[in-house]
């Protein structure tokens, strides 16, 4: 029997790309999904889908049971992004943006991890240049990739007994529906704002849409998955991985002194 995976997020961006780039590899690949239509769309492209919303604890136990087990590897993948100011954003949708990105993917890790342990399999976190450098308006998402990268160095010491290898992805900006629906919730929520809340940031939001948009829709999802990939099935697998030329510029922003960096991220970013 050949290796199995399990792709939490696969039924688009960079877990659909991760998902297909394995298949494609011979890996059997569980694939998961939150609606019939993106289940009914994987199962025709080779995939198996998994009913899986992350934050559904009953849906990641069952998702636990089907995939085996033994499990060679986990994407734990599955992530949403808000782009408001930290003085405007709904408590509850803060919440939501950690109980997904962070809560998610620790809840999955743990359910697998008996599946894993019996393989010697691996994780991989997908993280983001996001957690390294916060951009501003991005304050949920950052705070969000910011917990996974500590995440990640703790988890990956705890299961070093078990030789369980655990890595971070960290993409920079990727052609993803992430980021589409991250702006068309963001766009519910400023109709909610306070008038004078609304007044005091909205120049520099739209700067900020200004230039994200100027930088082009971003490379191709499958640039990710390549890392993914190594990170599966390299014999000595990487800690983490930047991928990208965005990230690798952010990367290097971050090692300025902090006023400096400021300056120019708010020059570059807000006018």
């Amino acid at each position: 029997m050949g290796r199995t995976v399990v792709v939490t997020g696969a039924s688009s961006g960079i877990g659909e790309a991760c998902a297909l780039r394995l298949a494609a590899a011979g890996w059997q690949v569980y694939g998961g999904v939150r609606t019939p239509q993106d289940a009914e769309a994987l199962g025709r492209r080779g995939i198996e889908p998994l009913e899986l919303d992350v934050t559904n604890a009953a849906q990641i136990a069952a998702a636990a049971e089907r995939a085996g087990p033994a499990l060679d590897g986990l994407v734990d993948n599955a992530g949403i992004a808000i782009a408001v100011p930290l003085e405007l954003v709904p408590l509850d949708e803060l919440r939501r943006q950690l109980e997904v990105n962070v809560v998610g993917q620790i809840a999955v890790a743990q359910a697998f991890l008996p599946a894993l342990r019996r393989a010697g399999g691996r994780i991989v976190l997908m993280g983001s240049i996001g957690g390294r450098s916060a951009l501003p308006f991005l304050g949920p998402y950052a705070a969000s990739k910011h917990a996974l990268e500590g995440v990640a160095d703790s988890l990956r010491v705890e299961l070093r007994p078990w030789g369980i290898a655990v890595s971070i992805v960290e993409p920079a900006s990727f052609r993803t529906s992430i980021w589409t629906k991250g702006a068309a919730r963001a766009d519910e929520l400023r109709e909610k704002f306070p008038r004078e809340g609304d007044e005091l940031y909205k120049a520099a939001m739209a700067n900020f849409r200004k230039v994200a948009l100027a930088r082009g829709p971003g490379a191709d999802p499958d640039e990710v998955a390549k890392a993914v990939e190594h990170a599966l099935t390299a014999r000595r697998p990487k800690a983490r991985y930047l991928v990208g030329r965005d990230a690798h510029l952010r990367a290097w922003v971050e090692r300025l002194p902090t006023r400096v960096r400021d300056r120019l991220l708010a020059r570059v970013l807000t006018g």
